[in-house]
């Protein structure tokens, strides 16, 4: 989509200058930008141009004016012509580059983009205003597509609803032709295509407005002789050898054509701007005039070049910048060629292209069922095609890399849930292994001395909490015997350790030897291929030259203890799966999801992360050991004792919350959100995050593929179908979104892929046909 600039000019004169509002916006849209200026003073200009004029019209070449004006070719003032050509423009542009009007130019250069297609409308009741050269706007250089317009400031949308033509119907009025040759027009009339051409030649006044009334007309062209009084605010058309008419004179047959859809007139003869004046307060919505006499060559090649152009699928105002510009090679001959054509343009009107002149519903009715059933069929097995191809290439894991941080990217986007408030947090950082160490309190081993653990269990089991986790590793004998013995006599302790995997050679670690077996639980996490934490084992069988005795998680069995006092304990299903209460945590399958052949050894669910900032309260050890209990905080909790410290041994571990090292998340946290999810879901009815089966998953795929298919049949312009492939992709990401929110991970990159595949499938199907079903523009 373009942009389109308004250049408004308010009152003011060249003796005191112009007030100047620039507005930019985006075509079919308000302006989202205005900013004001002023154009200095500069009395001469009028002057300059007047010289350009006189020496330009002294050429005397074969003119569309009328025939009685016509003079012989005076090659010798073709020099001076373009002397005062070179003046006018050199004052012009200095008259723009002045310091009043520079907070203007700024703003267009901050936002237009010199690749963008820009219609610039120069509005304006100045008529010397609008015979300057506004395309040697040296600033316009830097923007190979922009074109200007003229335009008045008074305008008005024409509302009556346009009844399309199967052609673009153009009414061609050959006039008066003496001296000229309008036979080449009509040639090249003829050779548009998708077009219904009606000639007049040379017509009666009756004849003329006779046919303006009688049908609905797209395009009015004229070639022959025409003129515009001196002030510029009238023009007269020379019919035939006896008559010639105003555009007063039709009004009514003129104003009766625009109504039934009239869009653009084309009066490829002279002094043509006083004849744009009078057709503008009839509301016409283009027209394209000469601005100075033209000669016949140079009017014969402009239509040529623009016809070319514009039924080919260029825009209206790219068409004219192209045909304007391809004059240049006939300027040594006819100087300043380039500056005859101008287009006129109605506000409030958007300038149509060639198809979106007529209509393209298709005559061959009887066809219409059998097209549309082959359309169907081939839409059908395409998306089936592109269904098999792309679960084809998801089964073999390319689409993994793609999926998986798709999945990451939801994770982060859901909204808050809040801390969980059966979890409390005493975290050791890096000022508490200081104040351990500036103690005095030997740390060897361990994150948390001897002294300090056992003054933290003391002072815990004052507050009665429902279970203690210890994610620390102690795989060596207490010193202090009351920390023995609160070790072994604290029922509601759970201590870690971590299992051996002999296909990696990791030998794992021992658990604390004074907690009993039945309260020990392993704390390995499953990470996956990018090191990242998306899976959480419940229970293994460990191996068995293992250090860690522990079949059940560390979170389980925290999990496990807290729920005790509802009398909940965990069992197995028939199946192998967990199960707690009523809730059943169902093992992971090879393939799950966005996985593909991955490791689904031991009970292993996806780690619903509880989407918030914070897991649960959190409390530093030094100040938990120092300050008063809120009894509250601690009575029937579980609290986690871990590390934090991001200077010793750092234990933190890449999640989709973060992967760099600065936003991995410790450890202990990452248990905490195991605990929760597990709690959330026996107690709390929060879902586990789920997949749907293979065949569903398989027949979702294809659904979306199938949109693609049907938005093919749409045969939408690439700009509209970028549009819908946007809307329907967000559309199918928010629905992804949402099912993710309640617990299945349903395919959405699969999904996309094939709906976009089977777009492009189809819409180059659709451009290699030629039966055209429906309507569309």
């Amino acid at each position: 989509m373009g942009k389109l600039v308004v250049l408004k000019f308010g009152e003011g004169s060249f003796e005191q200058g112009f007030a100047v509002t620039l507005q930019i916006g985006e075509e079919h849209e308000r302006a989202a930008t205005e900013i004001t200026g002023r154009l200095p003073a500069f009395p001469e200009m009028p002057l300059y141009y007047s010289h350009w004029q006189s020496s330009y019209r002294l050429i005397g070449n074969r003119y569309r004016l009328h025939a009685d004006q016509m003079q012989v070719t005076n090659v010798s003032m073709i020099q001076d012509c373009e002397n005062t050509s070179h003046i006018l423009r050199a004052r012009f542009n200095a008259w723009l580059r002045a310091e009043e009007f520079r907070p203007l130019r700024e703003k267009w250069l901050e936002r237009l983009s010199s690749t963008e297609e820009v219609r610039v409308i120069l509005q304006t009741e100045n008529s010397q205003l609008q015979l300057l050269p506004w395309h040697l706007w040296d600033f316009l250089e830097r923007y190979p597509k922009a074109e200007i317009a003229l335009s008045s400031p008074s305008y008005d949308r024409i509302h009556n609803p346009r009844t399309k033509n199967p052609l673009v119907n153009i009414l061609a009025i050959v006039g008066n032709s003496q001296g000229i040759d309008t036979q080449a027009d009509r040639a090249l009339l003829q050779n548009c295509s998708n077009a219904e051409i009606t000639f007049l030649v040379e017509p009666q006044r009756k004849e003329l407005t006779d046919h303006l009334w009688g049908k609905n007309w797209d395009i009015f062209f004229f070639a022959g002789h025409s003129s515009s009084n001196k002030n510029g605010e009238s023009g007269r058309i020379y019919l035939n050898k006896t008559d010639s008419l105003t555009i007063g004179e039709l009004k009514y047959a003129l104003r009766k054509a625009i109504e039934n859809g009239l869009q653009l007139a084309i009066f490829n003869s002279c002094d043509g701007l006083g004849l744009a004046r009078e057709l503008a307060d009839l509301q016409i919505p283009q027209m394209i005039v000469m601005r100075e006499p033209v000669p016949d060559q140079v009017a014969k090649e402009f239509l040529k070049y623009f016809l070319e152009a514009f039924a080919g699928g260029k825009s209206l105002y790219q068409a004219v910048r192209q045909a304007r510009e391809r004059l240049q090679g006939l300027e040594d001959r006819f100087p300043c060629a380039t500056w005859l054509p101008v287009i006129c343009q109605n506000p409030a009107e958007i300038p149509p292209t060639w198809d979106q002149l007529r209509s393209t519903k298709t005559k061959d009715i009887p066809n219409l069922a059998l097209s549309s059933r082959r359309k169907f069929l081939t839409t059908l097995f395409s998306s089936l095609a592109i269904t098999v191809l792309v679960c084809g290439v998801r089964s073999l894991g390319y689409l993994e890399n793609i999926e998986i941080p798709a999945f990451d990217e939801m994770m982060r986007s859901r909204p808050a849930e809040g801390i969980d408030s059966r979890l409390l947090v005493i975290t050791i950082d890096d000022e508490d292994l200081a104040t351990q160490r500036k103690n005095n309190e030997s740390l060897i081993g361990a994150s948390i001395s001897e002294i300090s653990l056992n003054k933290l269990l003391a002072k815990l089991n004052q507050y009665q909490p429902r279970a203690i986790g210890l994610d620390i590793y102690r795989d060596f004998k207490a010193t202090q015997p009351d920390l023995v013995t609160r070790l072994q006599k604290t029922q509601n302790l759970i201590g870690v350790c971590k299992g051996s995997d002999g296909t990696v050679d990791i030998p794992g670690n021992e658990p604390p030897p004074e907690i009993p077996k039945t309260n020990l639980g392993f704390s390995d996490f499953i990470n996956d291929r990018d090191g990242v934490i998306r899976r959480h084992l419940l229970f293994m069988n460990p191996e068995a030259t293992s250090l860690c005795p522990a079949s059940y998680a560390f979170s389980v069995q925290l999990a496990s203890l807290y729920l005790r006092s509802s009398g909940i304990q965990p069992k197995f299903t028939p199946q192998g799966n967990l199960q707690l209460g009523k809730t059943i945590f169902p093992n992971l399958k090879p393939r799950t999801g966005g996985y593909q052949k991955i490791d689904a050894n031991g009970g292993q669910i996806l780690l619903n992360y509880r989407s918030s900032k914070d897991i649960a309260q959190q409390v530093k050890l030094t100040k938990f050991l120092s300050s008063p209990i809120n009894p509250s905080a601690i009575k029937d909790k579980i609290v986690l004792i871990g590390v934090v410290a991001k200077g010793d041994s750092p234990d933190t571990w890449a999640t989709p919350y973060g992967v760099p090292l600065d936003e991995q998340m410790p450890g202990v946290l990452v248990q905490a959100h195991m605990i929760s999810q597990i709690l959330s879901a026996v107690q709390d009815g929060r879902p586990l995050l789920r997949v749907w089966s293979l065949w569903i998953e398989i027949v979702w795929i294809w659904g979306w593929s199938l949109v693609g298919g049907v938005l093919a049949w749409r045969k939408l312009s690439l700009p509209w179908l970028a549009l819908a492939v946007s809307i329907t992709s967000s559309i199918l990401y928010i629905v992804c979104f949402g099912l993710l929110i309640s617990g299945a991970w349903v395919p959405f990159i699969p999904s996309a892929l094939s709906l976009i595949a089977t777009l492009g499938l189809m819409s180059i199907y659709n451009s290699k046909t030629k039966v055209w079903v429906g309507s569309g523009e």
